[in-house]
């Protein structure tokens, strides 16, 4: 038993279940045993790949999905490029090879990476030593962020943030915990039903059985985001693995070493996540004053972009790599693959023209 198991289960003991969402924030985040704190979970030796570890052509496409943003609000000066969750800085680290190509807006731009684990910063450091920036990191997003125009990225973050999780009974929605029995995790329903506040009414005539999941720290902070565009210019593209519409179902996965693990079985060895609610994010969003765009599956907005005439360009160059590209291609836009399961969202400001891809 690890020590972050042996915390988790004490503080359990001493204070009662605790909610999913405080379960996967000690998982992820624990100082000292978390996954995301302790670790390099990216690529093929890692426990997952993403996206930018599948082909370049995901951060260009990215890159130059900025460009045409920043171009079409009259070529804001002084904007910050900001990534939540950069992993690797592998996706940066195409998209500022990307805006090189656009002095007048890389020259001007502020580099601002939000990394929480220390590991991660010093393999992004490293990366992106020779990018012709001098990036910043930030533990968190917060107000320190807010007075430039802002040209936000997140890529497979939101899908890792905490979720409480809610389950139609007999006797009303009740939320998930987690407890102990016979020394082990598990789960169980609170005794005390949910009070129906917690509940959107779209979801309130669940089947029994049915379960509703809200990450409301997701939430909070897609309004606070689109807060600042709406005020300051910019514009997030938010790419992620999800839902568009509202629905009834259990999530909530754990990856290790390219496979599913169990999620309550040795905490901070494996990746939590969940799918994303692109509506509700869409929601908070709205409600921070920007203006919504999608949800659109990836392999559509990569297309629309242009990441086949990219392919065909760089195969052009190197025939040897013919292979590779296509294949990275087909990854990122093949409905069964990641085409279709992952979806971007832009947020804009209310008068901005439509950004590309939508």
């Amino acid at each position: 038993m690890s020590d972050l198991e042996s915390r988790i289960k004490a503080l359990i003991a001493a204070q009662g279940p605790i909610s999913v969402a405080q379960f996967m924030t000690q998982a992820l985040h624990d100082p000292k045993g978390g996954y995301y704190a302790t670790r390099d979970p990216f690529g093929s030796g890692g426990d997952f790949v993403t996206a930018p570890e599948v082909s370049q052509m995901f951060g260009e496409m990215l890159g130059l999905w900025c460009i045409q943003v920043w171009h079409d609000q009259g070529r804001p000066k002084n904007a910050r490029l900001v990534e939540l969750g950069p992993g690797r800085g592998t996706l940066m680290s195409d998209v500022l090879r990307t805006l090189r190509s656009m002095p007048e807006f890389f020259e001007n731009l502020e580099v601002v990476l939000v990394e929480a684990s220390p590991v991660l910063q010093k393999i992004q450091q490293d990366k992106l030593k020779d990018s012709g920036t001098a990036p910043g990191w930030r533990n968190r997003f917060d107000e320190t962020l807010s007075d430039r125009p802002l040209f936000l990225l997140a890529n497979e973050f939101f899908d890792a943030l905490p979720i409480r999780q809610f389950v139609k009974t007999q006797r009303g929605w009740c939320e998930r915990m987690v407890t102990l029995s016979e020394g082990r995790l598990v789960f169980a329903l609170a005794p005390t039903p949910t009070p129906s506040a917690l509940i959107p009414a779209d979801r309130m005539e669940a089947p029994e059985g049915g379960v509703y999941e809200s990450a409301p720290a997701a939430t909070a902070l897609a309004e606070e985001i689109a807060a600042i565009i709406a005020r300051q210019g910019g514009g997030a593209l938010i790419t992620d693995y999800g839902f568009a519409a509202p629905g009834f179902g259990e999530t909530l996965q754990a990856v290790a070493s390219h496979s599913f693990a169990d999620v309550l079985e040795e905490p901070g060895e494996s990746d939590l996540s969940a799918h994303v609610d692109f509506a509700a994010l869409a929601q908070a969003a709205k409600h921070g004053g920007a203006c919504v765009f999608g949800p659109q599956n990836q392999g559509d907005f990569l297309v629309d972009v242009g990441i086949a005439r990219r392919a065909e360009k760089l195969m052009a160059t190197n025939p040897a790599a013919a292979t590779t590209l296509v294949a990275g291609v087909e990854r990122l836009i093949a409905p069964d693959q990641m085409g279709t399961l992952f979806k971007a969202v832009a947020l804009m400001p209310d008068a901005a023209p439509k950004p590309p891809g939508f």
